[in-house]
C-alpha cells in the first residue's frame, strides 16, 4: 500500500507543532561544560529545520527546564511546542520566526492532573494552524 505524505503547509503561514526532542544523542561526545549551551543550540537547529525559518527564539520556561540540573547534567528528552508567527518588524529580514516553548509531560493538557508514562507513545504532529487576526 502507498503512503501519502501528509500535507505541508505553506513556509508563510503561523502554524503551532508540538515534539520531543531527543537531547541525549544531540550531546553524545560533548565535553560537561558545554552540554547545556549546546543542548540550546541543538534545539534551536532542530526547530529551525522542522518549521523552516532561521530567526528561532527559546522562551525562558525551556532555557530553564534545561539548565535546572547544571550545565553537565542535562535532560535526556524535552517535549517542546513550537510556534511560527508573523515578524511585526517591517525592516526584519526574515517574514516568520519561531517560538519554542517547554510543555511539561507530566503534566495531563486536559485535565491538569499528573499522568505516568512520561514520553512513551507521544507523536511529533502539527497541532493547528493559526488563524491570521489581522485580516
Amino acid at each position: 500500500m502507498v503512503k501519502t505524505r501528509p500535507e505541508s503547509t505553506p513556509v508563510d503561514t503561523p502554524v503551532v507543532k508540538e515534539a520531543t526532542i531527543n537531547l541525549r544523542k544531540r550531546l553524545t561526545g560533548v565535553g560537561f561544560k558545554k552540554r547545556a549551551p549546546r543542548a540550546v543550540r541543538e534545539i534551536k537547529k532542530f526547530v529551525g529545520q522542522e518549521m523552516k525559518t532561521s530567526d528561532v527564539r527559546v522562551d525562558a520556561s525551556l532555557n530553564k527546564y534545561v539548565w535546572h540540573k547544571g550545565i553537565r547534567n542535562v535532560p535526556r528528552r524535552v517535549r517542546v511546542r513550537m510556534e511560527r508567527l508573523r515578524n511585526e518588524d517591517e525592516d526584519a529580514a526574515e517574514t516568520m520566526y519561531t517560538v519554542v516553548k517547554y510543555i511539561d509531560v507530566a503534566v495531563d493538557t486536559n485535565t491538569g492532573k499528573k499522568v505516568k508514562g512520561g514520553f512513551k507513545n507521544l507523536q511529533t504532529g502539527k497541532t493547528k494552524v493559526a488563524a491570521d487576526d489581522e485580516e
